[in-house]
């Protein structure tokens, strides 16, 4: 079977890959979709994400949708044939942040495609993969598993919807409008919020958070654009860039909250500290997410308008084009590796 595999710093093959049968406890899915993620385009571009490195072959991809073929021993969930999402993370379950209910920063989690372990965990980026049968997820009735494959990013961001607390009837900034930061005024606009402002530097960008619903679109490099908010009630970062974090904390009102979603460069990150104090705000960070998977796939059962943050679909023997095309985002919101072809 085919897989997308990188072996290093902008070395990404589709290799030919032994087929997998399941183990105990765990279930075979024949993948359809992948959704490459901005840390698939890290390892490709850098061979790490942030203090994880690439140190031996792993196979990409945590974004994935299918169908059941088989159980292993012991193993039960959806019937073979059903259409599944697979949930990325296999939490420990014993660490204390597992036993305070925040798997999501579970100290030992294994998640696919990560380097953060060693031997690595080995992503879904394949024709078919091998998963703990607890991670699979019935698709809704009437779901497309197109759209479906949105359900992990999505959760990411009803994640950081969640931890910006109450935002129904609130003014909302965004900055950024990558696949991540749509989904963001997706989920924030499905809470209620009554205004999203997004702010990025490319247009096509900003035309992909028009359609997520953002009501307010902004050029970050053009600070005398007329739809730049005197104040907001509430900010989630989602750029991963200083300067985005800086522009959270200048706008959000005194007492208001700030999400940092958007992973930094490792480091030292400069922005407006001081205003952190005398304006007393509060700052979040948002990883992952738990729960949200659930949610997201109802989300995403109900809202059509998802569709068109997918891009593109291409098949997974032209993986390195589709990484190419994801990372240009002038040229595109959400791409998708297509292993049914």
């Amino acid at each position: 079977m085919l897989g997308c595999v990188i072996h290093g710093q902008g070395d990404l093959r589709v290799d030919e890959l032994p087929v997998p049968e399941p183990g105990p406890g765990q279930a075979v899915v024949a993948v359809r979709y992948g959704g490459v993620c901005g840390s698939d385009l890290h390892y490709w571009r850098h061979g790490g994400v942030g203090d994880f490195r690439l140190r031996e072959p792993m196979v990409l991809g945590h974004e994935v949708v299918g169908t059941v073929v088989s159980y292993g021993a012991g193993a039960s969930g959806p019937a073979v044939g059903t259409a599944v999402a697979v949930h990325p993370a296999t939490p420990c379950g014993v660490c204390p942040e597992c036993a305070k209910g925040r798997r999501n920063v579970c100290r030992d989690t294994r998640y696919l495609g990560s380097a953060a372990r060693f031997p690595h965990v080995q992503g879904g980026f394949a024709a078919r993969v091998t998963v703990p049968a607890g991670q699979l997820r019935a698709v809704p009735a009437g779901l497309a598993l197109r759209r479906a494959a949105l359900a992990e990013p999505l959760a990411v961001a009803l994640h950081a919807v969640r931890r910006a607390g109450p935002v129904a009837g609130r003014h909302l900034l965004v900055t950024g409008a990558g696949p991540i930061g749509c989904l963001v005024v997706a989920a924030a606009k499905a809470a209620g919020a009554a205004s999203v402002t997004v702010t990025d530097l490319l247009p096509r960008a900003l035309d992909f958070a028009a359609a997520a619903g953002a009501d307010t679109l902004v050029r970050a490099d053009e600070p005398d654009d007329p739809g730049w908010p005197t104040e907001v009630d509430t900010a989630i970062e989602a750029s991963g860039v200083a300067a985005g974090l800086d522009t959270c904390v200048r706008l959000v009102r005194r007492g208001g909250t700030v999400v940092q979603l958007g992973m930094l460069p490792p480091g030292q990150s400069p922005f407006a500290g001081n205003l952190v104090v005398s304006r007393e705000i509060e700052v979040r960070g948002a990883f992952r997410f738990d729960t949200e998977f659930d949610e997201a796939l109802e989300l995403l059962a109900s809202e059509p308008g998802f569709d068109a943050l997918v891009s593109a679909v291409v098949p997974v023997r032209e993986a390195e084009s589709a990484f190419a095309l994801a990372a240009d985002r002038s040229r595109s919101c959400k791409v998708l590796l297509d292993f049914g072809a």
